[in-house]
């Protein structure tokens, strides 16, 4: 069974809840393409990296959820989760120039979870309604709305689990 990211709920709220989650290993590749695309395209590296391709050749679990998130319109970074308890110490450079590691400090984030297929204006749609929602509850953003996928495609979308989530300032 693939590892999901660890993560404490805060809160739970009319249609998203926050989250706390502990500092993590991310493995980020930055792709252009529209949101379809570049989704594809980023994930491709990243499964060679945890494949084996990396400084060490060690294969490294797949995890749950891969994040994706708009820079700039046509520019995207898409990101594997490292599972729990690699730290930067124990993560393995990649052998892509492409690729980076980097650690993500403790934060936390709101979050809304959707079914269904994760086709961009799915995202879009989830993603305003997660803001609009934290809006009306008063909690301040940090950032723009990002997207996350936990099940392979061939899954069927009424059977998905996806997310938008987005940064929240401190208490």
């Amino acid at each position: 069974m693939t590892e999901h990211q660890p993560f404490e709920v805060e809160h739970r709220y009319d249609g998203f809840e926050t989250r706390v989650y502990p500092a993590y290993v991310l493995v980020d590749v930055e792709v252009d393409g529209d949101f379809f695309e570049a989704g594809n395209r980023g994930f491709r590296p990243l499964l060679r990296y945890i494949g084996g391709g990396n400084e060490t050749s060690r294969q490294i679990p797949m995890t749950a959820p891969v994040i994706q998130r708009q820079e700039k319109p046509g520019r995207h970074t898409v990101s594997f989760v490292l599972p729990a308890g690699m730290d930067a110490a124990s993560t393995p450079l990649p052998t892509d120039a492409r690729l980076r590691t980097r650690v993500v400090a403790s934060h936390r984030v709101a979050a809304r979870r959707f079914s269904g297929g994760s086709s961009e204006p799915r995202f879009l749609e989830n993603a305003a309604e997660l803001v609009a929602a934290v809006g009306r509850e008063g909690l301040e953003t940090v950032g723009t709305p990002y997207f996350a996928r936990y099940d392979p495609p061939w899954k069927p979308g009424f059977l998905k689990h996806n997310e938008a989530l987005i940064a929240l300032g401190d208490r």
